[in-house]
């Protein structure tokens, strides 16, 4: 790999991350009212006095100048200090290592399932490009692909949760806790299928598309009609193309996690998953801006690592791409 080009990704990639950090520092001190309101308890934050509020406001330096408070916020921010959350009365960072693991069990299937069945769907599309399979699978993968994430969520639980009763309806583990072992993994597993299959059919129509158009392309190639020529089966004529074809689809499935991120505060709302999605969405409910923000910078450094991986393997992938690399 180009080592100029690596560090040019990471450079960039970094400057995304102070973008974000920048934001985040900057929306609850442009929201109405005092910082004391989004940092305390509301019940405690109005029975304060004049001279407690003072204190509270040089406790979280909140009397020094702007950029003063946002050196502070990053030197917090690189020690791992989130604040406190107003509703839960714990460290933000503690809330999040608690719920980041099942919301990345969730994205994390649902993309594997997602890029495999869409690049599945697509490569055996662009095979049969022009056939009456190829238009059915495109109709129906497009219009699975625009409806609703929520919309999809709720009608999957309506129909194997509430009327066939085969999955449980809500969570992430069985009610109690009590199950171990196997037990305990079956009842995380069986909570896994919806949410997860509602994300798959979100991103499943893009990776259809990428997956189609890529195998397309190939097909057209020189090399391909060479392999004809010399005699080649055509599975193994297949799989050199689908060798070639896997970049898009690799590409698009990591760039595309920040859509799966967004998809699954959702879905984990509507499932009651008890992912960091559903943590933003009861602490949007109860105003627990500390909360909100150490999500925002934990998911939005999660989704700009994800792109930086996304150009680095990009040329290990597919070597055509080094010499783009040293341009």
């Amino acid at each position: 790999m180009n080592l100029r080009y690596a560090a040019r990704c990471t450079v960039r990639s970094f400057s995304v991350l102070f973008v974000a950090i920048v934001v985040n520092f900057t929306l609850p001190r442009l929201a109405p009212g005092s910082a004391i309101d989004y940092l305390l308890p509301p019940e405690q934050a109005v029975s304060l006095s004049p001279a407690e509020r003072l204190v509270v406001i040089r406790q979280f330096g909140l009397d020094q100048s702007l950029p003063k408070q946002f050196v502070r916020y990053v030197v917090r921010l690189a020690h791992g200090d989130l604040l406190l959350s107003v509703r839960y009365a714990r460290p933000v960072r503690s809330l999040l290592a608690e719920r980041l693991p099942w919301t990345f069990l969730l994205v994390g299937t649902s993309l594997v399932v997602a890029l495999f069945v869409g690049a599945l769907l697509g490569f055996g599309s662009a095979w049969k490009r022009g056939s009456a399979r190829d238009l059915v699978s495109m109709v129906v993968v497009v219009l699975v692909d625009s409806l609703p994430v929520f919309f999809v969520g709720m009608m999957l639980l309506f129909v194997f949760s509430v009327k066939l009763g085969w999955l449980p309806l809500f969570g992430g583990i069985q009610f109690g806790g009590h199950a171990t072992g196997f037990a305990a993994i079956g009842g995380v597993v069986q909570r896994l299928i919806l949410p997860s299959c509602t994300l798959v059919l979100a991103q499943i129509g893009s990776v259809y598309l990428a997956a189609r158009s890529a195998m397309v392309g190939e097909l057209r190639e020189d090399y391909v009609s060479f392999a004809v020529a010399k005699g080649l089966t055509p599975r193994v004529v297949r799989a050199h193309a689908r060798r070639n074809s896997l970049l898009p689809v690799v590409t698009i499935g990591l760039v595309s996690l920040g859509t799966l991120v967004g998809g699954a505060t959702v879905v984990e709302t509507v499932f009651s998953y008890p992912g960091v999605g559903r943590l933003v969405y009861d602490s949007v409910l109860a105003r627990d801006y500390p909360v909100i923000q150490g999500a925002f910078f934990v998911l939005a450094a999660t989704v700009i690592l994800a792109n930086l991986v996304a150009d680095l393997i990009t040329p290990v992938v597919d070597r055509r791409t080094m010499l783009r690399t040293d341009a």
